[in-house]
């Protein structure tokens, strides 16, 4: 099982990732992180104004935005933190697939969401980009110790997301929430790599020039929830796009006959 499961460690020296354990209950189960909104989706109104903010104490209000503050202006290699100036405990967050992994060259997306007993209960954290992974499940929930029991108040934001990264490049097929991608690490790393593979080109925007990274953070700037995205500047339909060039060049064109016509009916005159 080493031999193969390790496989995603090896091609990248990563600090830190080897104590990356996934979790389990004490009765063997999965630590899951689910979200603690049942009934709602992602992007639901109910969901939005479901905030923690005025639950925290002023003190741990000033402890997070002050490290808030410091991982978005000086965020850890290859991660991004767009606060959600609404809500502070609902953070969203973007991860580069580390190189040398299945990963790399996607985008994912991801929710952090720190409860009213932060930082004494750990946040819960799920991904938003589909992704084929042994220890993240079909809605996104993440299977990961320092989520569940190996949680203490003096870890922080910034470990959590390390660690998350970390779980990209050490999977742990033991204690999946994935099974099918559990068993394929074991069994057949070369057909569980070309389906993480694939997944990350179709929803992380892996392996080409149009690879969605612009795309994904103006969306998680914005604070979007889904995976959809309005028309912006640039776009095929927007005001800079190729299609309203186009139509500026035809209606140039137009404006230039117009002119030539009125000339030469104004020599005529004369």
């Amino acid at each position: 099982m080493a031999g193969k499961a390790s496989k995603l460690g090896t091609a990248v020296g990563a600090p830190g990732c080897e104590d990356v354990q996934t979790c389990t209950d004490a009765e063997g189960g999965h630590g899951i992180l689910r979200p603690s909104f049942a009934g709602h989706s992602l992007s639901s109104p109910d969901y939005a104004q479901n905030s923690n903010v005025e639950n925290l104490p002023p003190h741990i209000i000033r402890l997070v935005y002050k490290e808030v503050t410091t991982l978005t202006t000086d965020p850890p290699d290859g991660i991004k933190v767009f606060p959600n100036e609404e809500d502070l405990t609902d953070l969203q967050v973007t991860i580069e697939g580390p190189e040398g992994t299945p990963y790399a060259g996607g985008l994912f997306r991801m929710k952090l969401l720190l409860g009213k007993d932060f930082p004494a209960s750990p946040p819960k954290g799920y991904f938003l980009t589909k992704i084929f992974h042994p220890n993240v499940g079909a809605n996104g929930e993440i299977c990961v110790n320092v989520l569940k029991r190996d949680w203490t108040a003096e870890l922080g934001i910034r470990h959590v997301l390390l660690t998350i990264k970390c779980l990209l490049i050490h999977p742990n097929p033991e204690s999946a929430l994935n099974e099918e991608a559990g068993r394929l690490l074991l069994e057949n790393y070369e057909e569980y790599a070309a389906r993480a593979r694939l997944l990350t080109e179709i929803h992380g925007g892996a392996g080409g020039p149009s690879s969605g990274r612009a795309e994904a953070s103006r969306a998680l700037a914005s604070g979007a929830a889904s995976s959809t995205d309005p028309v912006v500047p640039g776009g095929l339909g927007g005001a800079d796009g190729p299609m309203a060039k186009k139509h500026a060049g035809e209606r140039d064109k137009k404006l230039a006959a117009k002119k030539k016509t009125d000339k030469k009916r104004a020599l005529r005159r004369l």
